[in-house]
């Protein structure tokens, strides 16, 4: 059995991992946007950034394996797949996005200089420290989090004391789907599926006599604690957007917010440290996916270092590209991937957690193609330039919620489970 304190250390492993730059810019905006529906945002964005994460790492502490094992029932080919697009969409839009959040939190407000040399310098001390695997990352990563937790708790406290409970009204159509979706943009859901395999990968090296019970006991309680602490971070963080509504304009950004609310609360000395913790964090997940990826491709190539080397190297300059834009912008280039390859991450989590006996690989394949063909709605929909006209997929419940795949999804796991009952 493992002890207390390990069940701690690993479910502040899981939070560091999960919290990013998306996960602290977020939640304020939609909290200030939706006004008096705040509750109803909150529980739409916890469902997508929160609990579909947890699943995910449940559905680790049951496999025990890496990513590729998540869609191996459908078929090997697939799993591949499915990884390669996972690896590629961490490299090319949550990686850049660390940048232009450093650049807009860390240096824009207080120096005069490009997004171009933020972006240039930052991944150019990413591409030396993936390559060196430098320790300090870890180090710096166990001091980073708790101070960005104590602050975000100071920030949330204060703002919830100072402001009155006094609610505008919401300009969000559907409160509750656009919670969902903008969970999506914190990616924690692909993170779960990435990060849960190296916490096993960690707990295996450092505890190689303990039972397959144990760590997946160990794994199941540390998921539970991260996950609470993450639901407290963002309802307070969504609460505190909500409750400044009149303190800001309207068109104000994410970063903004952010930064504004840092200062009101902790005044300018305290908004520094802020920004400069928020970019340590954020350089230490971009070390993080660049790594990962380069892993990846190198465990596929018979671990070959110049396939490694390469790798970095191309995730380095699609940061320096793709960095260089403002938060915004990345983040609306982001969404048709995600409405896309989301869904399917989704539906991997949560066929992986349920019982064997309801998850076989017939159902595994047919729930995953259901899921992938009633995406492509959303997909299609989430490009301005490719958006059919409104009736076209209107037959598809929760269409207009863009959560189409939701339902044919679900009425495709029972009947395959009937179908497999009745065939016996």
């Amino acid at each position: 059995m493992f002890k207390k304190k390990e069940i701690l250390i690993t479910a502040f492993a899981l939070f560091s991992l999960f919290f990013g730059a998306g996960n602290l810019i977020l939640p304020p905006l939609l909290g200030f946007n939706a006004g008096n529906q705040w509750l109803i945002v909150t529980i739409g964005f916890c469902l997508s950034a929160m609990v579909i994460p947890l699943l995910g790492i449940l559905a680790h502490a049951k496999l025990q394996g890496t990513l590729m094992d998540f869609g191996k029932k459908v078929s090997p080919t697939f799993s591949l797949i499915f990884s390669f697009f996972i690896y590629a969409i961490a490299v090319a839009l949550p990686g850049p996005r660390t940048a232009s959040v450093t650049h807009e939190m860390a240096i824009q407000p207080y120096w005069d200089i490009s997004p171009w040399v933020t972006s240039s310098i930052y991944f150019g001390l990413v591409f030396i420290f993936a390559i060196n695997r430098s320790r300090i990352l870890g180090v710096l990563g166990k001091l980073l989090t708790p101070a960005i937790i104590l602050i975000l708790l100071f920030v949330i406290g204060i703002t919830i004391f100072s402001f009155p409970f006094d609610f505008g009204t919401t300009n969000i159509t559907n409160p509750f789907s656009n919670g969902i979706l903008e969970g999506y943009q914190t990616f924690d859901a692909i993170g779960a599926v990435v990060v849960g395999g190296v916490i096993i990968i960690s707990i295996n090296l450092k505890h190689t006599d303990a039972s397959y019970e144990d760590k997946r006991s160990m794994i199941r309680k540390a998921g539970w604690i991260a996950g609470l602490a993450l639901f407290l971070i963002y309802m307070g963080l969504i609460l505190s957007g909500a409750l400044v509504h009149s303190a800001f304009p309207e068109d104000t950004t994410r970063t903004a917010l952010l930064s504004g609310l840092a200062k009101q609360s902790l005044g300018n000395v305290g908004n520094i440290f802020l920004s400069i913790l928020v970019a340590i964090a954020c350089f230490t997940t971009a070390v993080g996916i660049v790594t990962g990826t380069a892993d990846f491709v190198k465990s596929r190539c018979n671990d070959s270092q110049l396939a490694y080397t390469l790798t970095a190297i191309i995730g380095s300059v699609l940061g320096i590209l793709i960095g260089k834009f403002d938060v915004g912008y990345i983040i609306i280039v982001a969404l048709p991937s995600l409405m896309f390859i989301y869904p399917i991450t989704v539906i991997l989590i949560l066929l992986n957690v349920v019982p064997e006996k309801w998850g076989s690989s017939f159902v595994f394949r047919a729930v995953t193609l259901t899921t992938i063909l009633f995406s492509i709605p959303d997909f299609l929909n989430s490009i301005p330039a490719l958006t059919p006209k409104p009736e076209t997929f209107s037959w598809i419940p929760l269409q207009e919620y863009s959560l189409g795949w939701a339902l044919p999804a679900l009425a495709t796991f029972i009947l395959t489970n009937v179908f497999i009952r009745l065939s016996r």
